[in-house]
């Protein structure tokens, strides 16, 4: 059975490039396109497609706007399409933050020049958003940070990796920990433009310090390192301080920054004085390092099933053995504590 598209996107080049990359996967049927968000609310009626791929930029109604009003009153898989730029980035934040599921950057180039580049990337996250269970948005209350503190700071490491869903998740994760957490360092798969937005927005609700790392940056009790997009992140050390090295090359387990590459060099060289965290992903990126992870006498947690977005990552760690607690989300920062 065909997944169902429809896409929302004001450009008609746009809205042309995309049905024919999605057209060209059997799997996919593009239903119908729509340039607003008024023609999309009625087609959306009509044609009750399976995923919607919406444009950032919309104009009646921003796209923000009629991403909350879809989750709220008619819940559908959203794959945003967002420009590589710093307010693209932080839009598409926004967008994750209410709803969607995922995002594909635009290329550097015209869209019809780059759509190559773009071709597989956009069918697996419309694949990946189709098998996903979309919660009926409830505007809430932003949670509030933890203000309680450690009865003594830790110089463990807290390793963390997340792809699809993870940009929430961690928000929630980092939001529930202590002021003078363990040193943190993070892999979120996202593109360069990303990280340091995302970095700024964590900064702004967690009581812990949270930055886009930088090559040689210490890993200190208090603060979270988010690899930045389209570099590796290693841990390395000299002495008793820990620091984190920052490096291009190929990607691995098919990511840059990869899970696999951070959990690999924290098992080498912080063994038992590391604590692992594998959230909502597809993919298997992360499992292979967080079972060296648990070879190497680290604690490791796995985030289950029924508070993923896409159990994938997770899951295969939890296979493989390399999982030692599998929880719920809002168990885990606890769990964190708790082992130190």
């Amino acid at each position: 059975m065909s997944i169902k598209v429809l896409i929302v996107d004001d450009s008609a080049t746009a809205r042309a490039v995309l049905s024919e990359i999605l057209e060209s996967e059997p799997t996919i049927h593009v239903v119908g396109t729509a340039a607003d968000a008024y023609i999309a609310r009625d087609k959306i009626v009509e044609l009750r497609p399976d995923v919607i791929c919406l444009d950032v930029e919309m104009p009646r109604m921003d796209g923000i706007t009629f991403l909350k009003r879809l989750m709220h009153y008619m819940p559908i898989p959203v794959v945003m399409v967002s420009s590589l730029t710093q307010a693209g980035a932080k839009t598409t934040l926004d967008a994750l933050e209410a709803g969607a599921v995922d995002f594909v950057p635009k290329p550097h180039s015209h869209i019809y020049d780059g759509k190559e580049e773009m071709r597989d990337e956009l069918i697996s996250k419309i694949k990946i958003a189709a098998k996903v269970h979309v919660k009926q948005h409830v505007l809430r209350s932003l949670q509030q940070a933890n203000t309680t503190s450690l009865a003594e700071t830790t110089h463990k490491i807290l390793a963390i990796g997340a792809s699809t869903g993870g940009t929430e998740a961690l928000k929630d994760l980092l939001m529930a920990l202590p002021r003078n957490g363990p040193g943190t360092i993070v892999v979120q798969h996202m593109p360069a433009n990303f990280t340091g937005p995302f970095a700024e927005r964590l900064n702004g609700i967690c009581t812990m310090e949270v930055r886009e790392a930088r090559n040689g940056d210490s890993i200190t009790p208090g603060v979270v390192l988010i690899a930045p997009g389209d570099y590796h992140m290693v841990v390395r050390r000299s002495g008793a301080r820990y620091y984190v090295e920052i490096g291009s090359g190929e990607k691995v387990s098919g990511h840059k920054p990869s899970v696999d590459v951070l959990f690999h060099s924290v098992a080498k060289i912080a063994g038992a004085n590391a604590i692992g965290v594998l959230l909502t992903g597809m993919g298997a990126d992360g499992a292979k390092g967080l079972l060296a992870m648990r070879h190497a006498g680290a604690k490791t947690i796995g985030q289950d099933e029924a508070s993923c977005v896409v159990y994938g990552m997770p899951k295969v760690a939890y296979e493989l053995g390399a999982v030692e607690k599998q929880l719920p989300l809002h168990k885990i920062a606890n769990a964190i504590v708790e082992s130190l």
